[in-house]
This record gives structure tokens, sequence and C-alpha cells, in this order.
């Protein structure tokens, strides 16, 4: 009898969107799928990236055996690099997967210590007890795939992120075959993503913006400026042939963009004329009516290259009147403030915005498959144990629910970030929790790590503002040497500054020679006088920095 249990151990990705990674155990070996990021919400002050709690992952670093990544998107392989700084194990992905892979470690400085290994869908892989092999799937973005993995109690499967895509731009069909052969073997666990879960039918193909974005082309007698996910190649494909077909010339702007097109480019996902695309300094020499400038930014970002154009800020990217600006991507959740900003900003400059899509046809689909694409692959493959990944609880939820009422499923198990669930060949059961969580991340030179202390800094600093009290005390003797200096930024208090300042020489007046010698005293009792004062007269709570210059 089988009484050992394979461990699924989710370190990121169930429970919110974004820093994908799941942890998979058979005794001392560890495989990890996926090393995704998330970007932070705006009360995260400072914060560039959130990467998952790798605690678990750093206390069993002697078993962990390697990282599959499923595709190139941010959410499953930007936090690679924070994954590597603790762990030196291999990394697989197909060709496309490991070029988005490789900038992000060479933006670290970790490239060359890397070890990137390529696979291809079919090829089987052997790590450790794992005996795993890649499945085609698409997505909006190239060269994605599904791992099945066959374990000494059975076969589980992970999706990644997936849509059902039977006629995508490359030709690469979503390999329904393969996902139904392991349907008759006998599936032991299917873990699927969860994302459009909400979503009713089917999420169209690709080709499907195709209609509405030629008229668009059509229609447009200006420049055109076209801004999509920079990893949508099949997305840029489309505008490119576009392009071409339309007689323009494509100037492409955007550090993201310019990096994703020339992977695809080297890779053979973009076959493009010579000619079509230009130097920037080209770009006034082009009639604006035979001109389309692909750009970054759709998401609004403070810094894009659409940002800085939308406020006549950038230079080469100039709009102008009657120029039609088109965001082909969705909004992501969080990010409607700053989208909305750049779009009312293009307003201004009497641009033509297409941001959402009209009667007359999509200028977006999602790249995640919606319920009858779900429905379909759990019919396919018939697991025994289905378990939702990516996303919130609620989606989690309304997932497994789903999946029940294929009737191809008897047992659903939610599991959330931190949870150890057991399976064996006719079981599945909780049995643990990790340690898990958020690390916030300032990468730079290096990747910083930023504690929740530094976060309520930040947010005291940014809503309540600063208070600096600055005093010359005689080491020798405990006199105040000169009037105290108080500053104050951030808040409505220059009225009340001489009133700080007297409150501040009360306090030093009040404390005898032996607490003027405790300088650590000193500042506490100046703070407390202070946030009295200041949240009396402002109702403010500022951050208070009592300073001590000793003459």
């Amino acid at each position: 009898m089988q009484s050992k249990k394979l461990k699924l151990i989710p370190l990121g990705g169930l429970g919110e969107f974004g820093m994908n990674c799941m942890a998979i155990r058979w005794e001392d070996d560890i495989i990890v799928l996926d090393a995704g990021l998330m970007f932070p919400e705006t009360e995260l002050l400072g914060v560039d990236v959130v990467v998952p709690d790798i605690t678990y992952l750093v206390e069993n670093k002697e078993h962990v055996r390697g990282i599959l990544l499923t595709h190139g998107h941010q959410d499953h392989v930007g936090g690679l690099p924070w994954l590597l700084s603790e762990l030196k194990v291999p990394v697989y992905g197909t060709e496309f997967t490991l070029a988005y892979a490789e900038n992000a470690l060479d933006e670290n400085g970790m490239l060359d210590e890397a070890e990137l290994v390529e696979v291809a869908p079919k090829d089987k892989i052997q790590i450790g007890p794992f005996t795993i092999e890649p499945i085609r799937v698409t997505h909006s973005m190239a060269d994605c795939v599904s791992y099945a993995i066959e374990t000494p109690v059975g076969i589980i499967i992970h999706t990644g992120d997936f849509k059902v895509d039977l006629s995508p731009l490359d030709d690469n069909a979503f390999d329904l075959h393969t996902f139904a052969e392991y349907g008759k073997r006998g599936v032991l666990a299917l873990l699927q993503d969860s994302t459009n879960v909400e979503r009713k039918g089917y999420t169209p193909s690709e080709r499907a913006v195709i209609p509405r974005l030629d008229e668009i082309f059509a229609e447009t007698k200006k420049k055109l400026f076209f801004s999509c996910f920079s990893s949508s190649v099949y997305r840029i494909k489309i505008a490119l042939e576009l392009a071409r077909a339309h007689g323009r010339k494509v100037a492409v702007i955007g550090r993201s963009m310019v990096e994703s097109t020339e992977i695809a480019q080297d890779l053979g996902y973009l076959d493009l004329p010579t000619g079509l695309i230009i130097n920037l300094s080209q770009m006034r020499d082009i009639p604006p009516e035979q001109l389309m400038v692909l750009i970054s930014g759709t998401q609004g970002e403070p810094m894009s290259a659409l940002s800085r154009a939308a406020v006549n800020n950038h230079k080469h990217a100039k709009i102008d009147a009657g120029d039609t600006v088109v965001l082909s991507s969705r909004v992501i959740p969080g990010n409607e403030k700053g989208i909305y900003r750049v779009i009312d900003h293009l307003s201004r400059r009497e641009a033509n915005v297409i941001y959402d899509d009209g009667a007359q046809g999509p200028i977006h689909v999602s790249g995640h498959g919606s319920q009858e694409e779900m429905r379909l692959m759990i019919n396919l493959v018939k697991p025994k144990f289905f378990i939702p990944v990516h996303g919130d609880y609620r989606y989690l939820r309304k997932h497994a629910q789903v999946a029940m009422e294929t009737g191809a499923v008897k047992h659903t198990v939610i599991i959330e970030d931190g949870d150890v669930l057991e399976l064996g060949p006719d079981s599945a059961q909780k049995v643990d929790r990790v340690q898990s969580g958020r690390v916030l991340i300032d990468s730079g030179s290096s990747i910083d790590v930023v504690e929740e202390l530094v976060i309520r800094d930040r947010r005291i600093l940014s809503e309540d503002g600063i208070v600096m009290a600055v005093m010359a005390i005689n080491k020798r003797t405990g006199k105040v040497e000169q009037s105290p200096e108080v500053v104050m930024r951030g808040f409505g208090g220059a009225d009340i500054t001489e009133e700080a300042r007297n409150t501040v020489l009360k306090t030093l007046d009040s404390l005898n020679s032996e607490q003027k010698a405790d300088y650590g005293m000193v500042k506490e009792k100046v703070r407390a006088d202070l946030k009295r004062l200041v949240q009396k007269t402002t109702g403010r709570r500022p951050m208070i920095m009592p300073v001590i210059l000793e003459v």
C-alpha cells in the first residue's frame, strides 16, 4: 500500500492575482512551478514590485531541484531574480519564455550565474522522481505550456494561463489531444487557471480583433499611435501587418515594447519586411498619414512613453490634434485612475482616443479561457481532484462550483497561499500551513527588501507630513546654545512654527541636567510634547523627528 503523500504548497497566486508560485514536493525532492511578481497597490508607497515569501523554499533549499516556467508574463517570471538570489537551481522553460526570463535576470546582473534549460512541448524531462511533459496551450503571448507531472501517487496537470484558441496567429494550436490522452490514462489532480471564471461562454480568438482594427487603420487620416501590452506579441504582429497593409511605416517607442519586438523578431515570431520599422530620427520625415507609432504605456504608468507623450513631454512621440490613439488592452483593476488620467490628457490634445470595444467589434480579447473552455478542459482531463489556481478567493470558489457542475469532477479542494495539501492516490487533505505572504522590493542596482515599518513611515509622511526639531545642546553644561529650529513640511503647520519652537524650549527648560545628558530621553520628551501640540492645533499626526546637535 502506498502510504507516502505528494505535497502541493502554493506560495503565491492563490488568494490574489499575481506572484504565481507553487511548490510540489515528494519526500526530499521539490520542484517549483513559476516565479511571479505582482505590482504594488497605491498604498505601498515607493515599492517597485511585490514577490512571494519563499521562506519555505529557503529553509528547504537543499531539496529544491528546479523551477518550471509556464510562460513569460511578469506574474509568472518576474520574481525569478528574487528566487534565484536564494536558490541556485536550474530554470526550465520554452524558448520564448526563457528570453523574457533572461531579460529579468540581466537587469539584476544575474544572467551569467543562471542555469536556463530550454524545453519544448511533448519533450519529457526527468527531475528527481518527477516525469514532466510540457503541453502546448494558447494564451495572449507566444510559446506557453501547461505541465503534466507524473508523480509516485499519480499524474497532476497544472494548466498555467490558457485559453483554447484553435486558430492562433503562429499556427501553434492548443493541444487538446494530449490533454485527452492524459484523461484516458487517469489524472489525480487538475490545477486550473481561474482568471476568467466569471465570464460565461468562450474567449474569442486573437484574430477576432482584426476586423475592427482594420477599420480603425482605414479611417485614420493622421498619425496612429497603437498601444498594447508589450508581451502581447500576437497583437503587435496584427498591428504591424495592418500598418504594412495600409501603407504606414512603424516607429517603436518604449523600452519594454522595443525589447519585446526584438525578442519576437529574433525568435521568428515576427517576420517583417525590410524598411517597415524606422528609426525614431526618421519620424519627422514621414507624412502623418503614413506613420504608426507602436508605443508602451497602456496601463497609464506615470513614466511610460504614452504617459509622457500625452503631456507633450516625449522627445519623439508628439501627439497632435486629429491623431488617433488606440489602447488595445484591458484595464487591469487598480489602474483605472492612471489610465483615465492619460486618456484625459490625450483628449486635451484633441486626439481621437479609442480605448474600449464599440458596437463595431472588439479591439482587445482576453488571453484567459472563459467558463466553457474551463469546462472543456475538465471534461477532457476528468481529474479525481480539482484545484482552482490563480485569483482572489471568490474566483477560486466560483471555479470550484463550475467544476462540480460539469459532472466530471467529484472532489474539489480550495487552497490558499501557505496551505499544505497532501495528495494520495485516493485522498486530498489540507494538513498544515507554511510561512507565506508578500515581500516588498525596491529594485535598483540590487534587490532590496522593504520592511512593513518603512511602508508605514512612508504612509505617514505622505498623509500627515513631517516635523523636524533641531536643538543645539552644550555637551559639557547641558545648556541650549541657541533657539531651536523647527521645520514643518507636508501639512498646513507653518502658522504654528513659533508656537512649536516655544514648546521645545519649555520642554528643554523642564529637564534637569541629568535628564539633558540622556539624549534619548530628551528626544522622547520633545517628540511627545510636539505631537500633543500639532495634533491639538491641526488635527494631524505627522512624523516628528527631534535632532540634537552636540556642541
